[in-house]
């Protein structure tokens, strides 16, 4: 099977059930923003080694992706599910506890930076942010899995926890915001 069929030549797309649509498409918007995500939590993961969470963050990308296919999903046809349940959050939840009990209480707001791999867990997070703003236009306009937002909420959330976790794993300090008033 090849992987072109030219059939996208023009601009548009087809979903799951055969309905083709403007690749700039706000359903497109949101699924293709969850392969960025997706992308840069795979370029994350591959920059460390601590099984707990490179387990984790394999298991988030497999969520990410039946995420995908649900919003890639014709609404008015048979839609795929989304994968994402009450558990799925908790996990994160959890994970976030389990990190925030080895971190000192946060007392500025911190940049993103001070070692790569906290750079981008940064990174991960902040096109998360924005796969959640596509994904909050999409369900505006055409209701989707709720707990889709929730859980790249939660995600987010989970990697702003996990950049202060691996600068502390890392031993390296956390690059504190110094207002420009204050320079």
């Amino acid at each position: 099977m090849k992987i072109y069929t030219k059939t996208g030549d023009k601009g548009t797309t087809g979903l799951f059930g055969g309905k083709r649509v403007s690749k700039d498409d706000i359903r497109i918007e949101a699924y293709g923003t969850l392969d960025e995500v997706n992308s840069f939590l795979g370029q994350l993961n591959a920059s460390f080694e601590i099984k707990e969470y490179n387990l984790l963050l394999l298991k988030v990308q497999n969520r990410l992706f039946d995420m995908g296919s649900h919003l890639a999903s014709d609404p008015e046809k048979n839609v795929l599910p989304s994968g994402i349940g009450e558990e799925d959050i908790y996990e994160l939840e959890k994970a976030m506890d389990n990190m925030e009990s080895f971190l000192p209480p946060l007392k500025n707001f911190i940049l993103p930076g001070g070692h790569p791999v906290v750079a981008m867990a940064h990174i991960c997070r902040t096109v998360c942010r924005r796969a959640e703003r596509r994904v909050i236009s999409l369900h505006s306009i055409s209701p989707a899995d709720e707990n889709i937002i929730r859980f790249l909420n939660r995600l987010s959330d989970f990697l702003f926890v996990f950049s202060r976790f691996l600068s502390f794993q890392f031993n390296v300090p956390e690059v504190i915001w110094s207002s420009g008033s204050k320079n």
